[in-house]
């Protein structure tokens, strides 16, 4: 775990989505998603609930 996936992670509680937090931290949303991802993985449990959009 690192300082950059902590920072991912919290924007996307605090902002409540990807999408919102990838414009909070200047970065695209596919970078967010596979930060979050690569985090699940190494704590080998899933940190969101994801939902399809509507």
């Amino acid at each position: 775990m690192n300082l950059a996936e902590l920072r991912v992670f919290q924007a996307v509680h605090e902002c409540g989505g990807v999408s919102q937090a990838a414009r909070r931290l200047h970065c695209v949303q596919s970078n967010v998603t596979a930060r979050l991802k690569q985090l699940e993985a190494r704590l080998g449990v899933p940190l969101f609930t994801r939902k399809n959009r509507q």
